[in-house]
Formats: C-alpha cells, sequence, structure tokens
C-alpha cells in the first residue's frame, strides 16, 4: 500500500480528502450550530498535519516520476476542492498501474 511514492501519495490524499469533508460537513456545523468549537480546534489540527503530509508526498511524486508543474499544481488545487482529492485519485490510480515499478 506504502510501497510506491505514488501508492503513498494516494493513500495520504484519501485520508486527507476524509478529513476535509469530517472538517466541512461535521465540526463546522457542530461548531455553528450546536456550539461545541472543539470540534473544530481538533478535526482542524488532524486536518492540518495530514494536509502537509499530502503535499510532502505530491513533492516526492514530482521529484520521483518528474511531473511537469502543472501537474503538481492540479494535485495541490484538488485538495482545496471538496470531494476533490477522491476524483484526482482516479489519475492516479492509472498511473501506478502504468508504473508499478517505479519505487523510490
Amino acid at each position: 500500500m506504502l510501497q510506491t511514492p505514488i501508492s503513498r501519495l494516494r493513500t495520504f490524499g484519501i485520508v486527507e480528502g476524509i478529513s476535509y469533508i469530517l472538517l466541512l460537513f461535521v465540526a463546522m456545523p457542530l461548531r455553528t450550530f450546536m456550539d461545541m468549537p472543539e470540534a473544530v480546534s481538533i478535526s482542524g489540527m488532524a486536518h492540518g498535519i495530514l494536509f502537509l503530509l499530502y503535499i510532502l508526498a505530491v513533492g516526492h511524486v514530482w521529484l520521483v516520476h518528474r511531473w511537469p508543474l502543472t501537474r503538481v499544481i492540479i494535485a495541490v488545487l484538488v485538495s482545496f476542492i471538496p470531494f476533490g482529492n477522491f476524483v484526482f485519485d482516479q489519475s492516479l490510480k492509472k498511473e501506478e498501474q502504468d508504473n508499478p515499478t517505479k519505487a523510490a
């Protein structure tokens, strides 16, 4: 699962995407409608750490697979769109299948 740079990126992307969805659609409503600001504090911190791991994974794939800068920018931008990482994962899955031996 975490053997190649792309598999690590896919894993961090999915986990980061889930944390973003939880932050937006669970923690934020809890803070707003149920007066529970700690929900955003906890999930926001977790999401921030996962986001940094995702960015590091993007950088690693950029170096190993020599991605063009536009692909790197797209990989970063999709993480700001709810469900964006899940859509982007489909192209990563295809790329991983096309280059199964490129490990670092």
